[in-house]
């Protein structure tokens, strides 16, 4: 999986102490949509998506579970697969309540085939997105509504200055100057969500 910026270590040692809420908060927004996407992607309901979130959140909060050690691998390497378990294992005791005549050997042999290739990669995508979300929504607030739309519709939405410019009402040079002025603040808001 290729792996973006590392989740800050602070952030892993904040969240050894239970009463620190902000930490847990920033933590929170961060990977709860992560892994209740992974757990729809993977055929759970809605609600049980949901209950398998927060029974991953009550792992994670067991004193010691933020010891990090980057030797091992990355945070959100070691999320995915304790997500990926908690999935495994939440399909099994279903699998077991529900299970009526068939061949054990071949579900069983379904539910512990490895997830494939790309859906480690989809997970580290939607981790990267939800990131942009968020530094979207902290720093749009620092713009002239103009300046936003440029920026939104010529990077995000891929318009071409031209079009935009007319859109925005805004020289073609203004919509690019608007660009690289909410790309530079987006980059540092990354960087304080990412980074020390």
């Amino acid at each position: 999986m290729a792996e973006g910026p590392g989740t800050r270590a602070s952030l892993l040692v904040r969240l050894r102490d239970p009463q620190d809420r902000d930490a847990w908060r920033q933590f929170v927004a961060l990977y709860a949509p992560l892994i209740h996407g992974l757990a729809r992607r993977r055929g759970l309901q809605d609600a049980d998506a949901a209950d398998l979130t927060q029974e991953v959140l009550r792992v994670l909060s067991k004193d010691g579970a933020f010891v990090y050690d980057p030797a091992r691998g990355s945070f959100r390497g070691w999320l995915y697969t304790v997500t990926s378990r908690k999935i495994l294992d939440f399909r099994a005791s279903r699998a077991q309540r529900e299970r009526g005549s068939g061949d054990t050997v071949t579900q069983q042999f379904l539910e512990e085939a490895p997830a494939p290739e790309d859906d480690a990669e989809r997970w580290e995508r939607e981790y990267q997105r939800h990131l942009f979300a968020l530094a979207a929504d902290a720093v749009k607030h620092a713009f002239a509504p103009a300046t936003w739309q440029a920026f939104w519709l010529l990077a995000v939405e891929g318009k071409s200055a031209e079009e935009t410019a007319a859109t925005v009402n805004l020289s073609v040079g203004a919509v690019y100057v608007a660009k690289s002025r909410v790309l530079a603040k987006l980059k540092k808001q990354i960087e304080i969500l990412e980074t020390e």
